[in-house]
């Protein structure tokens, strides 16, 4: 509570009764006394300062605490594909696509499914060739040897290859099969996955995901050019989304709890495994990565997250969070003098369960408001102390 020293108007001493002044000439000092009651006259100092410089209250109070302190941050993020685990299947060969197996994207494979069949002069060209060494001169055995390797290298498979022989005959085609299991995407000729995007909260356009592929039968493709690309769905991490001033508490290793939205009772613990160095185009959030094995939880990729990342804060000082007053870019704490309280600015860091780190303006000799916002009225504190 602030308190003012008024002195007494004249009006007030005219409605004084005798007995009244005369208790006030009995307690007031004659002339050339001198009086030792400096009690009286500290507290009337503290009276006749300004109410935006020192306030008199009793109200409680409390100090700042050094201890460790277990923290808990509160993120969001999404499911994504874990690049790690992407797969290319790329054409050995340069041809014409006569067959394709794979329709739409996102159509699911397996490893060893057949994806499509190209017809290709060149490789007739080499089986005639091992045809030939096999009719008109079976003995030369490096030569054979070479012209099958060259087969197989071009995309040929061993039981292909053994028909090719059995039979004497070329075959004018040549089957390309994928080498990995997942979800296939069409590739760019630059090898760049062209994925449907969307903004986190933006609903993805179903027309996109469910379109046909680009790549259709009768096209030609060169030798090395990327055809398609396969995600494992089984492979995935979540992205998280953090605030810069949590970057110094949350490392490499740090453990975190994910819960899904789509399915919260599939939760899982994991560790912070990556944090990229750089912040994403129109973001103000630091990206972590936490990679998972999604084979069992099937949690679909792009669904939504929540995350609480755990960490143990070193000995620092920390004050309860009502003991601090935020002044736009200034945080104030009113220090404790004598029967009054002072404003003082303060340096924060860290906010958990209800306390805030102090970095720099306290001790731990210093006495505090334990509630701020109670000393706090309609005036504003115009002189701060540092």
């Amino acid at each position: 509570m602030r308190q003012k020293s008024h002195p007494l108007k004249p009006d007030a001493m005219a409605n004084m009764d005798m007995g009244d002044k005369g208790q006030m000439d009995m307690d007031m000092p004659m002339p050339g006394e001198e009086t030792n009651n400096t009690a009286i006259d500290t507290k009337l100092g503290f009276l006749l300062k300004p109410t935006n410089e020192y306030v008199l209250s009793k109200i409680p109070t409390t100090s700042i605490q050094n201890k460790t302190q277990d923290i808990a941050i509160n993120a969001f993020g999404r499911v994504a594909y874990d690049t790690r685990q992407v797969g290319s299947i790329s054409a050995r060969i340069t041809g014409r696509i006569v067959k394709l197996y794979v329709r739409y994207r996102f159509q699911k494979v397996n490893k060893g499914q057949k994806i499509m069949d190209i017809y290709s002069p060149e490789i007739v060209t080499d089986e005639q060739n091992l045809l030939y060494l096999l009719k008109s001169d079976p003995e030369n055995a490096p030569f054979i040897t070479a012209a099958k390797e060259k087969l197989l290298l071009l995309g040929m498979r061993e039981e292909q290859l053994a028909q090719v022989i059995r039979t004497q005959k070329a075959d004018f085609t040549i089957s390309v099969y994928s080498p990995y299991s997942g979800h296939i995407h069409e590739a760019s000729s630059q090898g760049t996955v062209e994925m449907p995007s969307a903004q986190p909260g933006e609903m993805k356009n179903i027309a996109l995901i469910t379109e046909e592929l680009p790549l259709k039968e009768g096209m030609y493709v060169q030798q090395g050019q990327p055809v398609f690309s396969v995600f494992d769905p089984g492979k995935a991490w979540v992205i998280l989304n953090f605030f810069a001033d949590k970057q110094a508490i949350i490392k490499k290793g740090s453990p975190v709890r994910i819960v899904p939205e789509t399915a919260p009772g599939k939760s899982f613990q994991a560790t912070i495994d990556y944090i990229e160095p750089f912040y994403r185009k129109d973001s103000k959030t630091v990206t972590a990565r936490v990679y998972f094995d999604n084979t069992k939880l099937k949690i679909p990729v792009g669904s939504q997250v929540s995350a609480v990342i755990t960490s143990k804060n070193p000995n620092t000082n920390w004050l309860p969070s009502d003991a601090l007053l935020s002044l736009g870019m200034d945080k104030v704490v009113f220090v404790k003098y004598l029967t009054g309280f002072k404003a003082h600015r303060v340096i924060t860091g860290l906010t958990n369960d209800k306390s805030i780190q102090i970095l720099s303006g306290l001790s731990v000799k210093d006495t505090v408001a334990a509630n701020a916002q109670y000393l706090m009225d309609s005036e504003s504190f115009i002189k701060v102390n540092e």
